[in-house]
């Protein structure tokens, strides 16, 4: 092993251990980037390096679309977007045993499609179906699994922050992203339906049957929920149909969105500050992280990491399909001590090249999009997979007579639907391309 990839391999421990003892992921790969930098190249190339790297970072037009969705997600929150889209599901599964955590999943779509944020999406659908489910005598283990499951949607229905900084990352197309992850998300939908259906007919007593809606309530409910609808037409439907790019979308969303909470909600000049000043939060941090993530991937890449675990897998004699699993696999796991944004910014400059080097005998354009959906699905999982499960302990902290086990129990029979999912989508990549090829014509 040579000297610069042995420092390389060092910084990668380093790295690893400075995240097991809590340091935050954007220090850690700060550090870590900068002190490998000079001990290979010296603190003159790393000062100069550093010069333009802010400015070269930031300065992607791209970039300019992650702001904007977080705004319209905050500002979503508090136009009380997420409240017609439950009462709407309500109105159409609340009949059914189960039919209100139907609605609650049917709702943490609708609210993901405007939000993007897996996080944000189960706190926000959770302070609104919980207390629901709590007054239909739904038990504990299935309401609150219900909703750590159906924060999952937020991260994968367009638009969703994550997929964009992965396009950015491996140079795919951000509109396509967006549309290979739209048919994965609604197969979510249906499989996290279909898992409540069968746990409330195993378990009847787990959901009592809540009544059926009146005609006139159905009705109202129904066309509240669409302005919503129209907003998520408009901007993601813009985007497929070629009318104006992610970047301009997002910029209509933010003007749609703020437009619906003032005519309907009544939001304030003090709720857009509350909106103004979390995206400023929110977006400096995903920045720092991608400066940070930047950092390390120069460091890493002048030691020769990638590029020499691209080649050990290369040269292993396993088959592309069992060396993809290998990586799910790893990315389940990371996914259950890190956010979804770090975890990719994180693996994605080590995995992206062995994948890249695979003969998965499509083209190298489709493998791109297929390997970023079904990586967003397995950092999806890692959000309800025990010991950590962010999604989990967002849910417990909302929920906190109920114990955190029994959160887990609950959230299990989604997990496998997870895995039914995840394999359906390896099995028949079609279901990820499709859309995609549509929509580039």
């Amino acid at each position: 092993m040579d000297h610069s990839l042995f420092l390389g391999v060092v910084g990668l421990v380093a790295l690893v251990v400075l995240i097991g003892i809590r340091v935050p992921i954007a220090y850690a790969m700060i550090v870590v980037g900068a002190v490998g930098t000079v001990a290979l190249n010296g603190p003159n190339v790393f000062l100069n390096q550093l010069k333009t790297l802010g400015f070269s970072q930031f300065s992607k037009y791209d970039l300019s679309v992650i702001p904007m969705f977080v705004l319209m997600g905050y500002i979503a929150t508090r136009a009380g977007l997420s409240q017609d889209l439950f009462r709407a599901a309500n109105a159409w599964f609340g009949r059914l045993r189960g039919g209100v955590a139907m609605a609650a999943i049917a709702a943490c779509a609708g609210f993901g499609a405007v939000c993007g944020s897996s996080l944000a999406t189960a706190t926000t659908m959770g302070q609104v179906a919980l207390p629901e489910l709590r007054r239909y005598r739904y038990k504990g283990s299935l309401a609150t699994g219900t909703l750590a499951a159906g924060g999952l949607l937020g991260i994968l229905i367009p638009p969703s922050v994550v997929l964009v900084v992965y396009a950015i990352i491996v140079e795919a197309n951000i509109v396509s992203m967006f549309a290979a992850a739209l048919i994965p998300g609604f197969i979510a939908v249906a499989i996290f339906i279909v898992v409540i259906a069968v746990f409330v007919r195993i378990y009847p007593d787990s959901a009592p049957l809540s009544g059926s809606v009146e005609r006139g309530e159905w009705l109202a409910a129904t066309l509240g929920v669409v302005p919503v609808l129209g907003i998520f037409v408009i901007v993601i439907g813009g985007i497929y149909a070629g009318f104006y790019n992610p970047t301009p979308a997002s910029a209509v969303g933010v003007a749609l969105v703020a437009i619906y909470g003032s005519l309907r909600r009544g939001v304030r000049l003090a709720d857009y500050k509350w909106a103004l000043l979390e995206t400023a939060k929110t977006t400096g941090m995903i920045y720092l992280i991608l400066l940070g993530a930047e950092l390390l991937k120069i460091f890493m890449s002048r030691g020769g990491v990638p590029q020499a675990a691209a080649e050990m897998m290369v040269t292993s004699g396993l088959s592309p399909m069992f060396i993809l699993i290998l990586m799910l696999v790893a990315l389940i796991f990371l996914g259950c001590l890190m956010d979804s944004m770090s975890m990719i910014l994180l693996v994605m400059p080590f995995f992206w090249p062995v994948i890249s080097e695979l003969d998965f005998g499509m083209d190298p354009n489709d493998v791109k999009i297929w390997f970023g959906v079904l990586a967003l699905v397995v950092v999806e999982l890692g959000l309800i997979t025990p010991p950590v499960g962010m999604n989990v302990f967002v849910i417990n902290s909302l929920a906190k007579d109920v114990p955190m086990w029994d959160t887990f129990k609950g959230v299990f029979p989604f997990f496998i639907g997870e895995l039914v999912r995840l394999a359906l989508l390896i099995g028949f990549p079609a279901l990820t391309l499709w859309l995609p090829h549509m929509v580039s014509g």
